[in-house]
């Protein structure tokens, strides 16, 4: 099972791939402030979340993650669930 170290690994690669220029991803960037994604793109990752992990994210689960490290804290817990 992976652990929440890999999880959060696993989304800082990922979101590093959908963001311009040389922002260092932390547990601590702020998805929305710090990357300019826009809504839409947050949902997009969020669906490419699900296929990276295998799981369903309930929108209620992240309505009030803020940051990476609460990100990664949320669908560690999914995953816990779900398997």
């Amino acid at each position: 099972m992976a652990t929440l170290d890999d999880v959060q690994k696993d989304i800082i690669r990922l979101l590093g791939e959908k963001i311009e220029g040389d922002l260092t991803l932390t547990p601590e960037t702020n998805i929305v402030a710090d990357t300019g994604l826009d809504s839409v793109s947050v949902m997009d990752f969020v669906f490419e979340l699900e296929d990276e992990f295998g799981i369903t994210v309930p929108l209620d689960r992240i309505s009030d993650v803020k940051t990476v490290g609460q990100l990664s804290e949320a669908i560690h817990t999914i995953i816990q669930e779900e398997s």
